[in-house]
């Protein structure tokens, strides 16, 4: 029975209606403090969370992994790829000839990266025939100078399927009648949409197309694109490859030209979270208030229960019961609202987006257009459990001066 005293009176001291309400709204404002805290911390983080997620899944899944390229070009790509796959981690290549153009049509002038590709080896690097709006990589065959873009890029040049648009290349052809800027014809034979800023600078035709756009030798090509199952193994794999077929070939991982948004996201999540368990710190520690008040109102209660034999480890027990069950609280509420919101988010401001007319994200300037939110176990772990560990610190200092009440002082005047 003296074992359970400390709950059952603290428990108690929780429940009971007090004389002084201001102790009450006190508590109640810890409580809810505490459950805004850890509620915005982990519908932050999720949202951070799902930036990081459809970075890689949707970014990266148009970006290569790898890309490896000869100093000249590549002759035979075809038994360079076999070689390639056969690397630890590599799980996909596909050939490519890059150029960059600038696209008009419609008098209108957009410029992007045109990236020829094999149709049927691309999927092995790519995510873009999953993402197709209309017309599909297949379409893409040698001399129908076909080409497939985002769905940005087709809207800001005006065109949709079956319409032509030049392509101007930033290289001269020289003729009798002077200098002029290559360019050629395309029929617009796809349109994807990822949701991110690729949809606005990437088009893709075939291969033997863009080689004789960029003047290759037939069956030559610029180098390999690699998909690897480990995303951070990148600059380890890109080593060993170039390491091993020698110096007339260099390589480049997605970390030199995305590199920098994953490690940006990371530094802002970590920051962002530091700032807003500021946040739940202060929400915990208005417990100390709390309890201070609380143990100053039953300094009687206190007393006579160290008359009948309490230890001031069992008064301490009980103020520390009492903040613990105020912090618990706080802490569940504050995680099924943070859970819920964080489940709910994207959906919420797609309506507010909807029905208000207003653009939050803008493809043009971020890298997707929505916002996207990813529960993860672990940082509901870091919040809770470090939610929890201030909720215990702030009871220690009241519960220690609670066990510390002389009885004797205190019923004198009694």
């Amino acid at each position: 029975m003296l074992d359970r005293l400390p709950f059952l009176i603290g428990l108690r001291y929780t429940r009971a209606k007090r004389r002084n309400h201001f102790i009450s709204f006190i508590s109640l404002t810890s409580m809810l403090g505490l459950s805004l805290g850890v509620a915005v911390l982990i519908l932050v983080l999720s949202v951070m969370n799902g930036f990081d997620h459809e970075l890689r899944t949707r970014v990266l899944g148009m970006v290569p992994h790898v890309r490896v390229e000869a100093r000249d070009s590549v002759t035979d790509w075809k038994t360079l790829a076999g070689q390639l796959r056969e690397k630890p981690h590599v799980v996909g290549a596909a050939p490519y000839i890059e150029q960059q153009g600038m696209f008009t049509a419609s008098g209108r002038n957009k410029g992007a990266l045109v990236t020829g590709v094999d149709p049927q080896a691309e999927d092995q690097v790519s995510i873009i025939s999953d993402h197709m709006v209309s017309g599909s990589l297949a379409d893409l065959t040698p001399g129908s100078w076909g080409i497939v873009m985002g769905e940005l890029l087709a809207r800001n040049l005006g065109v949709g399927m079956g319409d032509r648009v030049t392509l101007l290349v930033p290289e001269a052809s020289i003729t009798p009648g002077g200098i002029f800027p290559r360019l050629k014809r395309f029929t617009v034979a796809g349109i994807f949409k990822v949701g991110a800023d690729v949809d606005a600078s990437l088009a893709y035709t075939d291969i033997s197309d863009m080689a004789k756009l960029a003047r290759f030798k037939e069956g030559d090509v610029q180098g390999i694109r690699l998909k690897l199952d480990d995303l951070f193994s990148a600059d380890q794999v890109t080593h060993d490859i170039v390491s091993q077929l020698g110096s007339q070939y260099r390589g480049m991982d997605w970390k030199r030209t995305h590199g920098n948004l994953f490690a940006a996201i990371q530094m802002e999540k970590n920051m962002i979270g530091l700032l807003l368990m500021v946040i739940v710190a202060v929400a915990a520690f208005n417990i100390v208030s709390t309890l201070v008040m609380m143990v100053t109102d039953k300094h009687a209660d206190i007393a006579i229960l160290r008359t009948l034999g309490a230890k001031p480890g069992t008064i301490m027990g009980i103020f520390i019961v009492q903040g613990l069950t105020i912090g618990v609280m706080g802490i569940v509420i504050g995680a099924i609202a943070g859970v819920a919101l964080a489940l709910s988010v994207s959906d919420i401001i797609a309506w507010v987006q909807a029905t208000f007319g207003i653009q939050f994200l803008d493809p043009n300037v971020y890298f997707i257009s929505y916002l996207p939110s990813r529960l993860e176990a672990s940082d509901m772990g870091v919040i809770l459990g470090s939610a929890l560990v201030l909720s215990f610190l702030s009871t220690l200092y009241p519960a220690w001066r609670a066990s510390r009440i002389q009885p004797a002082e205190v019923l004198r005047y009694e």
